[in-house]
């Protein structure tokens, strides 16, 4: 019998990559997806992609989403306990795993497996130690399909944002920034690949700058692009980051 794995999506390339390679292994079934939303602007947290294209990756991929809501500038006990508190739930439901698309940031992985081993669960991370540039490469070569959403200005150009995930992309950037962003220079949204039963239509929107510091760029869904009947992308309002 296959182990159930609650995942950690944050719908960009990283938790697209290794949800990918969990799913090649045949070993695993995936309860859900656990993605942290924004609860004051209902986008997802850190990259800002709006829950309505969230919800459209979760319904491509046949995934049941869960949706860990947090308020803006959440405390980090606040985040514990709600990311415990779903966990909790799972744990009861007889998943043991939880697994997530982390490379090499040895803190925070350990930070993630104390709080898992505090439930009794055990963190699984398909990419963990594997070369940057190689899963950047791997993910292209495998038809996936991102556009930037969220680019640190303190690292990388604004016109960095918005741009395609691609092999022009990778040869673009600075010598030491990491190809697949996992100090934070750089956050994506993965709209196509191998893994999604189709493509997630959007439109590029404007490009504005958060805290002094992120410049993100919003997609709105394009409820007149290509899909499958019966499989609309919700509506949503414009709302601020």
């Amino acid at each position: 019998m296959n182990e159930k794995v609650i995942f950690s999506w944050s719908g960009g390339k990283d938790s697209a990559l290794a949800l990918h390679e969990l799913k090649e292994t045949g070993k695993y079934d995936i309860a859900a997806l656990l993605t942290t939303v924004t609860k004051d602007y209902d986008r997802v947290s850190m990259h800002g992609v709006r829950t309505s294209l969230l919800e459209a990756q979760a319904a491509s991929l046949g995934i049941k989403l869960e949706k860990a809501f947090m308020s803006k500038g959440a405390s980090i006990e606040e985040n514990e306990a709600k990311i415990s508190e779903i966990m909790r739930k799972y744990f009861a439901e007889g998943v043991l795993l939880a697994g997530a698309g982390d490379i090499w940031l040895e803190d925070v992985k350990k930070y993630k497996d104390d709080n898992l081993a505090r439930i009794g669960m055990k963190g699984l991370c398909p990419l963990w130690k594997r070369d940057s540039g190689q899963l950047a490469r791997r993910f292209i070569s495998l038809g996936f399909k991102a556009v930037i959403v969220c680019v640190d200005s303190t690292q990388l150009a604004k016109d960095f944002t918005g741009r395609e995930f691609d092999e022009s992309f990778l040869a673009d950037l600075p010598s030491g920034i990491d190809p697949c962003g996992e100090n934070g220079e750089f956050h994506s949204f993965v709209y196509a690949g191998p893994i999604f039963s189709y493509k997630i239509p959007f439109v590029k929107g404007e490009i504005v700058l958060r805290d002094n510091r992120f410049y993100f760029c919003d997609l709105l869904p394009d409820v007149a692009g290509s899909i499958p009947a019966g499989a609309g992308i919700p509506a949503q309002e414009t709302v601020a980051f």
